[in-house]
């Protein structure tokens, strides 16, 4: 019996979670960049029940479970074992503003550690100098002249330093080049992933290396087919549809679930008060 409240309880937890991550994934869905979170559902190791008290067993078997009636395999519960973002391309649409950029990348090579296709990222640098990785590419100029993300990250040029703009009168090349007049002002950092489920989501869209490792430069890996686009932001690719029907089969599972704990409750509470009760 209580073994059926711990079963619909991590149920209950594992499917708020998951409705939780989709909420998070509506929420953002007009954020420019932004890559929609996935979870995985695992089960805990089943148990094997085995009577003990059978009075055709054996004594002797009883303690060293020797030729012991096997009653059957119990499920103990769900957890959700863990979330990672879906790296595909989002919908680009025009803004017509030059700060904006976005990256269009195309079939990028496959790892084969992994089975799953590399990304390539806008390099960003924050106030306390920590590098991060974005693919939102909503870019502004600040009071200096900074090319910086909305939430103040700066912008780093090819060679990991802070790019700055006298004006947004400038044109933004396919290969990343940024052109002022008729000389080359710099160019963008774009940085190549082959692994980038092993990104750090740290929310606002920003993506750590693990152990703060240097990832590679986009433009020096021949396969890797992508452009840049300047007047551009990469919406993001929350499948609206797909989510608001997970979200829906979520909450009924989670509503299955408490129902589930709601009759073991009942259960509990007619054993306890009406079970052995004498009556005068």
């Amino acid at each position: 019996m209580f073994r059926g409240f711990y079963t619909a309880a991590t149920g209950m937890i594992a499917q708020q979670r998951q409705t939780e991550l989709l909420t998070n994934n509506m929420s953002n869905m007009n954020t420019p960049g932004f890559k929609a979170d996935q979870s995985s559902m695992r089960a805990f190791p089943d148990m094997l029940l085995s009577s003990l008290g059978d009075a055709k067993t054996p004594f002797k078997h009883k303690q060293g479970m020797g030729n012991t009636p096997i009653v059957g395999a119990l499920n103990t519960g769900v957890y959700m074992q863990e979330t990672l973002p879906l790296f595909t391309q989002g919908d680009v649409r025009e803004t017509g503003l030059a700060t904006d950029m976005a990256i269009v990348q195309g079939t990028m090579p496959v790892n084969e550690e992994t089975g799953k296709q590399g990304a390539v990222f806008f390099t960003v640098q924050g106030t306390d100098g920590e590098v991060r990785f974005t693919r939102n590419g909503n870019f502004t100029l600040d009071a200096q002249g900074f090319l910086t993300t909305a939430d103040g990250h700066y912008v780093l040029n090819a060679t990991g330093s802070r790019i700055e703009l006298e004006s947004d009168q400038f044109k933004l090349e396919e290969d990343g080049r940024i052109i002022t007049g008729d000389r080359e002002t710099a160019r963008l950092g774009i940085s190549y992933s082959d692994d980038p489920q092993s990104l750090v989501h740290e929310g606002n869209g920003l993506f750590k290396a693990p152990e703060d490792a240097e990832l590679a430069d986009a433009f020096g890996q021949a396969d890797q087919p992508f452009v840049i686009q300047q007047g551009a932001l990469e919406r993001s690719n929350v499948d609206s549809a797909r989510t608001m029907t997970d979200l829906m089969s979520s909450y009924r599972a989670f509503e299955a679930n408490q129902k589930v704990l709601q009759s073991y409750d009942r259960s509990m509470e007619k054993t306890v008060n009406e079970v052995g009760r004498v009556n005068g």
